[in-house]
């Protein structure tokens, strides 16, 4: 069975966010098709194995000021938690249009692949999200607690702990933003535009070396690795 990065699969997800997201005034055509990921599972699955994002604010000189988070994607925002004052809010507060990405390298193909190729043949795999969207302060109350617990529970995952309330002194010493996307784009890179037998080449090639993320990439890829 390919992988969900092959372009035109659109499972839903089991709890299905809505996409894709509308607000596209600004929006320009993905130029290399292939690695669109247009599966709303695909982009969750993205999104809840990333664990750092980076958020862009516009700050007051007009310049982008980016910002690395740990996140949560929860009930179709993201949100994330920091300290009350701060660049960031300060730009939040000016202006609530913010982009928000999160990628996971994968495998990068080396010379070993194919030395004669020299540097032009040289390429890093990957999955993005890329977001656009709405930023805003959550008021103390349940939903910011909630934003917390979703947050804890992603970056620890299979342990207990005591949830947090809206009444903790610690829920209100921190700030949470919550991210609304109006448009959400995907990218994966998984040699798409290649041939079968060059994609099969890349596999076979990834786990004769067997480093870092290699045996994912080549289930990324659609293989058994296996079997391959």
């Amino acid at each position: 069975m390919r992988y969900a990065l092959r372009p035109g699969i659109c499972a839903l997800a089991a709890t299905p966010i809505p996409f894709p997201y509308t607000h596209t005034e600004s929006a320009t055509p993905m130029r290399r098709k292939h690695c669109e990921i247009t599966d709303p599972a695909e982009l969750e699955r993205i999104l809840a194995a990333a664990t750092i994002g980076r958020m862009a604010t516009v700050g007051p000189d007009g310049y982008p000021y980016i910002t690395p988070v740990n996140f949560v994607f929860d009930r179709g925002c993201i949100y994330f938690h920091c300290a009350l004052k701060g660049e960031k809010l300060d730009n939040i507060a000016r202006d609530t249009r913010v982009c928000f990405e999160v990628d996971i390298p994968l495998a990068y193909i080396d010379l070993g692949l194919n030395a004669e190729g020299g540097a032009c043949k040289l390429h890093q795999f990957y999955h993005c999200v890329v977001i656009r969207g709405e930023a805003r302060l959550l008021p103390d109350g349940e939903r910011k607690a909630a934003a917390l617990n979703a947050l804890v529970a992603k970056h620890e995952p299979g342990r207990t702990f005591t949830p947090v309330d809206a009444a903790m002194p610690a829920c209100k010493a921190c700030a949470v933003v919550e991210i609304k996307p109006r448009r959400m784009t995907g990218k994966g890179d998984l040699a798409q535009n290649k041939s079968e037998e060059e994609r099969l080449a890349i596999a076979r090639h990834l786990k004769k070396r067997a480093q870092g993320r290699d045996h994912e990439t080549i289930a990324a890829m659609g293989f058994d690795p296996d079997k391959i």
